[in-house]
């Protein structure tokens, strides 16, 4: 058997790493399978840092990205970039993760490939098709051209059958995030002088300005938050307002300091700028490396952000999010009672906020560990399915007060 396991971005690196390694230390066992790693290239530094940090070789780059070019373009050259790749390999399976552009031009490749599609993270909606864009109408249009729905969690399952999804195409099998989280998350940073600004080179290594807003964000006695936005439909007022929020937590909590790793792109970090520029307590940095960010989530006592993705790692750390969304294709976070859906409104970011940060700064107590996504054994499972194995589906644990 021949997988292919095509992604452009670091969240869907991160995620199929460990899916990549099973498949690997199942052929060392005996199994006749192999794998081809196939980088359409959208975020090809920050997907480079993780292929060293998870010691994976890439043996396909489609270098897609061009400057300024839109999703239009995206999905062109990822079309055209594969085509003549699954022609030349023939692989039994294309596995794809999540909902990026990436990932639905190379399900739609396989498609028109008659390559069956195996969708990891699959099942995760919200009410709106534009909520967010364009990922909610990815998601939806890979689950169509699927043939095996990777479902993270029996809530996702449950979306997938309720749009008519065959119960015997699911597999319920945890998110490989926590599976990654568990490999990587006590790996040691060191401080390179010389490091790239963003620490892309050696994932390990840290440049002394993040060093420095790492110690600064945890210091004894602070209550350090981290704070996350890049969603599109977050730019312009709604991160205003976000933005406004901070200035009202930092005047109600003198003990509160904000660390912002900014968004490249300058519609986020002009407005950052503009509001928050200016505040002592406040840092407004380049983006972090996956694994001092991770650092920084241990560290915070409080994270606000619009990533789906610190929705599912915040968990792993104990770490309360208010989610700056009116929406989430997760709510098992909200149920399991780790995340707060507080959108983008002063008043409800302040309140929450001023909540959970004197309920930390009391005691110091965080919330358990548990996460309602994953056990760790995503990957297994998943290898599993594509192989043809029987699958013991993934049951979270119940949240507090179930």
């Amino acid at each position: 058997m021949k997988v292919m396991v095509v992604f452009g971005t670091r969240p869907e690196a991160v995620k199929l790493a460990p899916v990549i390694q099973e498949l690997e230390r199942r052929r060392v066992q005996g199994a006749a399978v192999t794998t081809r790693v196939v980088l359409t290239g959208q975020h090809r530094e920050l997907v480079a840092s993780m292929l060293a940090l998870f010691q994976i070789e890439a043996h396909e780059d489609l270098k897609i990205m061009r400057p300024g070019q839109g999703l239009t373009q995206v999905t062109v050259r990822v079309l055209e970039g594969l085509e003549p790749i699954l022609q030349r390999e023939r692989p039994d399976w294309v596995v794809v993760q999540g909902d990026t552009t990436s990932a639905f031009a190379a399900a739609l490749a396989a498609f028109y490939a008659h390559v069956p599609v195996a969708h990891v993270e699959a099942g995760l909606r919200t009410s709106s098709l534009w909520l967010p864009y364009p990922e909610e109408a990815n998601r939806r249009l890979i689950t169509r051209l699927a043939t095996l729905h990777l479902a993270a969690t029996p809530w996702a399952a449950a979306n997938l059958q309720q749009e008519g999804v065959p119960p015997e195409a699911i597999r319920v099998t945890g998110n490989p995030v926590v599976d990654a989280l568990h490999q990587i998350r006590a790996l040691p940073l060191r401080v390179a002088p010389d490091q790239e600004k963003r620490g892309e080179a050696d994932p390990l290594a840290v440049p002394p300005w993040a060093d420095e807003a790492l110690r600064w964000l945890g210091e004894p006695g602070s209550l350090g938050i981290l704070l996350t936005s890049h969603r599109r439909e977050n730019w312009g007022e709604p991160l205003e307002r976000i933005c406004r929020a901070v200035l009202h937590i930092l005047r109600a909590e003198p003990r509160a300091r904000v660390l912002f790793p900014c968004h490249p792109n300058p519609r986020g970090r002009g407005v950052a700028q503009a509001i928050l520029g200016g505040e002592a307590r406040v840092r407004l940095t380049e983006p972090l490396g996956y694994l001092p960010f991770l650092k920084a989530m241990e560290r915070a006592s409080l994270i606000l952000s619009d990533s789906g993705g610190v929705q599912e790692e915040a968990p792993a750390f104990g770490r309360p999010v208010l989610v700056l969304r009116e929406e989430t294709e997760r709510p098992e976070a909200v149920e399991a009672g780790v995340a707060n859906l507080v959108g983008t409104d002063v008043d409800r970011i302040v309140t929450r906020a001023l909540e959970l940060l004197r309920q930390a700064g009391a005691n110091r107590q965080t919330l358990p560990p548990a996460s309602p996504f994953g056990d760790g054994r995503a990957a297994p499972r998943i290898v599993s399915a594509l192989l043809g194995e029987p699958v013991e589906p993934f049951q979270p644990s119940p949240g507090p007060g179930a």
